[in-house]
């Protein structure tokens, strides 16, 4: 018994365990370059607050100052949305580690891309 005790705990220490991308906290400032095909691009700052999977924040660019969204992130995954005077803003895409890259949907303006980091 004691034996199968200390190879369970010696195991239990050697073995690594993986921690799940979605562990990734993006807390912080980020810059996005967006390109939304069209319309024209830029650059848009996101302040993210993050609580688990669920992120929320603020968004500031061409379609206006202090823009709360809200989304998820998973395993490295994340989308998020918000409204303005453009329609429903969808960004969605993959982080890792300080940046991020994707896909948007700038509602009547069209569909795009980005690219950006984390700044500071």
């Amino acid at each position: 018994m004691r034996r199968a005790l200390t190879l369970s705990f010696v195991l239990a220490v050697l073995v690594p365990v993986a921690v799940p991308a979605s562990a990734q906290d993006i807390t912080g400032t980020w810059v996005l370059s967006v390109d939304p095909g069209t319309a024209g691009g830029g650059d848009a700052t996101f302040v993210f607050a993050q609580e688990g999977s669920a992120i929320t924040g603020t968004y500031s660019g061409a379609l206006g100052d202090d823009i709360e969204f809200t989304g998820t992130l998973e395993d490295g995954e994340f989308r998020l949305t918000l409204d303005s005077q453009a329609g429903e803003i969808i960004f969605y895409g993959t982080v890792e580690g300080n940046t991020m890259e994707g896909d948007c949907i700038y509602g009547q303006l069209g569909d795009g891309v980005f690219e950006g980091s984390k700044s500071g």
